[in-house]
């Protein structure tokens, strides 16, 4: 068994895709409209859905907004260097909610970005936790 993918809805979805590809380096793996069903889907990631987990990015096109509730916490991506992620995210137009630092109580440096649909993106520096 393996998590395939995560699943997200979105209220653009070019906006979306382009933002997990400029933002993260992740690839378009496929998208594909559901026209009787009124909805996309795209999937993107690191590599291939055969051995790596990715994210589905789901548009419903007749809903304008969502409410992401109070369960949902955050994705985490693994960077080489928080610091230098945040500086480069915020150069591009992104939101970055806390800046890279160590976690509270804790020696992991994380920081947490924002992403066009308001979902919270932990940034985990490689080699501190």
């Amino acid at each position: 068994m393996r998590i395939l993918h995560t699943m997200l809805r979105v209220n653009n979805l070019e906006q979306s895709i382009n933002f997990y590809k400029n933002f993260f380096g992740m690839n378009l793996l496929r998208q594909h409209d559901y026209p009787d069903g009124k909805f996309s889907l795209a999937f993107i990631g690191y590599g291939s859905e055969a051995s790596d987990t990715v994210i589905e990015l789901t548009h419903n096109w007749e809903t304008e907004s969502y409410e992401h509730g109070a369960a949902f916490g955050h994705i985490a991506i693994e960077v080489d260097d928080a610091y230098k992620t945040c500086k480069e995210i915020k150069a591009k137009g992104g939101k970055v909610l806390r800046e890279a630092g160590p976690m509270m109580h804790g020696s992991t440096i994380i920081a947490f970005i924002e992403d066009p649909n308001g979902y919270k993106i932990e940034l985990i520096q490689k080699g501190t936790f």
